[in-house]
């Protein structure tokens, strides 16, 4: 099955340190990276999304970041 997981943080070394993470457990990049201003905090926001191929069947209650 196919995974997918959605990695959002501030832009900040904690966003690089999540994705690098998520990379050395196997999730690999799907499209690039995105960036928006959160107005309300005065930051930007990262989002970068993830897939990864595991074996199983789907249901909805697979906690994904221990995957």
């Amino acid at each position: 099955m196919k995974l997918y997981r959605f990695l959002s943080d501030d832009d900040t070394s904690a966003f690089c340190h999540k994705v690098t993470a998520a990379l050395n457990k196997g999730w690999e990049l799907h499209g690039g990276a995105t960036y928006a201003y959160d107005g309300a905090r005065g930051v930007m926001r990262c989002g970068q999304a993830v897939v990864k191929e595991v074996p199983g069947t789907y249901t909805p209650d697979i906690k994904l970041g221990e995957q």
